[in-house]
């Protein structure tokens, strides 16, 4: 879903220098995958710090300058989130209510304004 959502990201993700064709080949690839799952181990970590996100602060604005240094524009967060939700939709099913579709709204744009805090630190 999420080059459906934005062709253009495709080229952010080139591993070894390698460029992918096409985004099932960049799907396929074992170090997207491996990243996929960095991602979900950042979500499963802001879910485990619900009540206490602030001890996640530094590591998610060194994250954010890390993303930011290889060329991620904050924007392109937002279409991750939407892939997100699209992922969490399609697994639960009925089971996705409007309020924990908002609850995960929430707590994305917790882990995103944190990490935007690494770009705000490279501007300054």
């Amino acid at each position: 879903r999420l080059f459906d959502l934005d062709p253009d990201l495709l080229p952010l993700f080139q591993y070894n220098c390698k460029q992918f064709a096409s985004p099932q080949e960049c799907l396929s690839a074992p170090e997207f995958v491996d990243h996929i799952r960095k991602v979900m181990l950042v979500i499963d970590a802001a879910v485990s710090h619900l009540e206490n996100l602030s001890c996640l602060e530094e590591y998610l604005c060194n994250l954010g300058k890390k993303h930011q240094s290889i060329g991620v524009k904050v924007d392109s967060f937002s279409t991750v989130g939407e892939s997100l939700l699209y992922m969490l939709e399609r697994c639960l099913g009925t089971a996705f209510s409007p309020d924990m579709r908002e609850a995960w709204i929430t707590l994305y744009g917790a882990v995103v304004k944190a990490m935007q805090r690494g770009w705000d630190t490279i501007a300054q």
